[in-house]
C-alpha cells in the first residue's frame, strides 16, 4: 500500500464530516486518504459509509495528518503520531494549544490550530487557523486546502481564536435557539409547527445569503425591511427593548472567556 497523503485521527463527527469532504470535492483519492479510531463500532461504520479509505486503530504514516479526537485524548493522539513521523498536523481539538501539540509531538513538526464549526457537517463551515511555530507558507496554505474541503477557511493569530470559539464555533447554537423560538412564535400566531419551521430556515438561509452576496452590511438590510410605524418596526423595538443585543453580545464574551479558561488547563 501506497502513503496516504492524509490520516484523519479521530473518526467522530468532525473527523468523519472532513473526510467526506475531502472525498466530495476531490481532494483525493479514497486510496489515499487514511482514517485513525480507536472505538471498534465507528471503524466498522465508517468502512462501510467510505469504500476504499484505510480505516485502523492506530495512526499510519503519512504526509498530513489532521487531529480530530477528544481534548482528553490529544496528548496520546499526539505522541502516537510522532512515533509514525507526522512532520504536518492541522489540530481540530477545541482548547489545546499550538504550544502544547508541538510539545507532546517533540522536533519541528510544523502544526496549525484551527476552530471548525458544525455547519462543516453539511459542507458550509466556517473555520479559523492559526499557524505554529514551525509552520510555514507551505504549512498554512495545506491546512486551507484541507480544511477548505467543508467550508470557508481564515488566518489568525493564535491569541484570537477563543474569541473565534465564542463567536462562529459556538455560534450555530445561538442561531439554533432563535430559529426554536421563531418557529415556536409561529405556532403561537396559528401556524403549524411543520409550516412554521420551513419558514423560518428558508428565511434564515435567505437572509444569509443576502447578506453574503450583497456585501451590504447587516444594518443597512435590516433598515431596508422596516418601515415606520410597520409591522417590523414593532418588532424590533420588543426585541431592543428586552435587550436581545446586548445578551447576545453577553453570550459570546462568556463563551470566549469560557474557551480561554478551558485553554489553560
Amino acid at each position: 500500500m501506497s502513503r496516504p497523503r492524509l490520516v484523519i485521527v479521530g473518526g467522530g463527527r468532525m473527523g468523519e464530516a472532513l473526510l467526506g469532504g475531502l472525498l466530495a470535492t476531490e481532494w483525493a483519492e479514497a486510496s489515499e486518504l487514511a482514517v485513525s479510531e480507536k472505538l471498534p463500532g465507528v471503524r466498522s461504520a465508517l468502512v462501510d459509509r467510505h469504500p476504499g479509505v484505510v480505516v485502523d486503530a492506530a495512526p499510519v504514516a503519512a504526509d498530513g495528518t489532521v487531529l480530530a479526537v477528544k481534548p482528553d485524548d490529544a496528548e496520546a493522539a499526539c505522541r502516537q503520531v510522532a512515533e509514525v513521523g507526522a512532520e504536518r498536523l492541522v489540530s481540530i481539538v477545541t482548547g489545546v494549544a499550538i504550544e502544547r501539540l508541538e510539545d507532546w509531538l517533540g522536533g519541528g513538526a510544523a502544526v496549525v490550530r484551527a476552530v471548525p464549526n458544525t455547519p462543516a457537517l453539511v459542507g458550509a463551515g466556517a473555520t479559523a487557523i492559526a499557524a505554529g511555530h514551525h509552520a510555514g507558507e507551505a504549512d498554512v496554505g495545506w491546512a486551507e486546502h484541507v480544511l477548505g474541503s467543508v467550508g470557508r477557511v481564515v488566518r489568525v493569530p493564535e491569541h484570537l481564536l477563543d474569541a473565534v470559539t465564542g463567536l462562529s464555533g459556538s455560534g450555530p447554537a445561538y442561531v439554533y435557539l432563535v430559529v426554536e423560538a421563531l418557529v415556536e412564535a409561529g405556532v403561537l400566531n396559528g401556524l403549524t409547527w411543520d409550516l412554521s419551521r420551513d419558514l423560518v430556515v428558508q428565511t434564515v438561509l435567505g437572509s444569509a445569503r443576502l447578506l453574503q452576496e450583497t456585501g451590504e452590511r447587516p444594518e443597512s438590510l435590516r433598515s431596508a425591511v422596516v418601515s415606520p410605524g410597520g409591522t417590523t418596526a414593532a418588532g424590533l423595538a420588543v426585541l431592543e427593548s428586552r435587550a436581545v443585543r446586548g445578551a447576545v453580545l453577553e453570550a459570546v464574551a462568556a463563551a470566549t472567556d469560557r474557551a480561554h479558561q478551558l485553554g489553560l488547563h
